[in-house]
């Protein structure tokens, strides 16, 4: 019995050393890593306060998502150049050369702005829902007819640069919770504000995927934590103080979201 005993407690030492060692790979094989993150405003941190001075307008936040991994992982060398209100041509003209031909994890958030997330936001509070639902289905008719060609502009560029890196596209969260009581915007305009969001996921999802990048996904570990949901809210809302960071992921935002979501799929 003893004996028994003995053997059963190797064996289970054993297994959890090896899920131990299974677990720590990813982690040494990322400390090697040269990353680069670059992107918008929700890949620099707007919302997530804490932003080092170097970045200026920018607003890089030390509790953005990438600079949340670049802590926590400690990579052999990290850069971000994400910026707020960049678009696709800024990451182009002004984000890629950050990267090299060492470079070997990149990140991307992009998109957007070449929507124009902000003014239909603008419009969608200022103006009503007749408004509101117009802008969007504006929105979603231009990220039908040019959204793709621009991301796999910046896709490619990206591994022009850096050939053999790995690279993860971040999407953004869905910012409502529908069918809740909620003050301010009509459930009709929450709604379609929703499905404007999930048509440049997906545009992105695709683009992502015909490039052979990785697409971290954020929609459903943001869900419980909308706007106009009852859990802890991991977005802003409408901030007449400080406009910039409405409809903007919170510092727990990226790291309750944002964060394990692209350290699952940086590998």
């Amino acid at each position: 019995m003893r004996r028994s005993r003995l053997a059963t407690l190797g064996l289970s030492l054993a297994t959890s050393l090896g899920a131990m060692l299974a677990f720590a790979v990813p982690a040494q094989a990322a400390a090697t890593d040269r990353y680069v993150a670059l992107g918008d405003s929700y890949a620099s941190g707007v919302g997530a306060d804490s932003y080092t001075t170097e970045s200026g307008s920018c607003q890089r936040s030390t509790n953005a998502y990438p600079a949340l991994y670049n802590a926590n992982i400690k990579p052999a060398s990290y850069r971000s150049v994400a910026c707020s209100g960049a678009t696709t041509s800024d990451v182009i003209n002004n984000q890629l050369s950050a990267l090299s031909s060492t470079t070997t994890l990149v990140s991307v958030t992009i998109g957007g702005n070449d929507v124009g997330f902000a003014s239909i936001m603008t419009t969608c509070v200022l103006q009503g829902e007749t408004a509101c639902v117009a802008a969007v289905q504006t929105a979603e008719n231009n990220a039908r007819s040019f959204l793709a060609t621009r991301l796999a502009n910046v896709y490619n560029g990206i591994r022009s640069r850096s050939p053999s890196a790995r690279v993860v596209v971040v999407g953004y969260p869905v910012f409502y919770q529908l069918g809740t009581l909620c003050a301010g915007l009509s459930a009709t305009s929450r709604a379609k504000i929703n499905e404007g969001i999930n048509l440049v996921d997906d545009i992105t999802r695709t683009a992502a995927g015909s490039a052979g990048f990785t697409f971290a996904d954020v929609r459903s570990i943001f869900v419980g934590h909308q706007l106009c949901s009852y859990g802890t809210k991991w977005l802003h809302a409408l901030n007449y103080l400080n406009i910039g960071i409405s409809y903007h992921p919170t510092a727990a935002g990226q790291s309750g979201g944002y964060y394990p979501v692209f350290r699952n799929a940086a590998g």
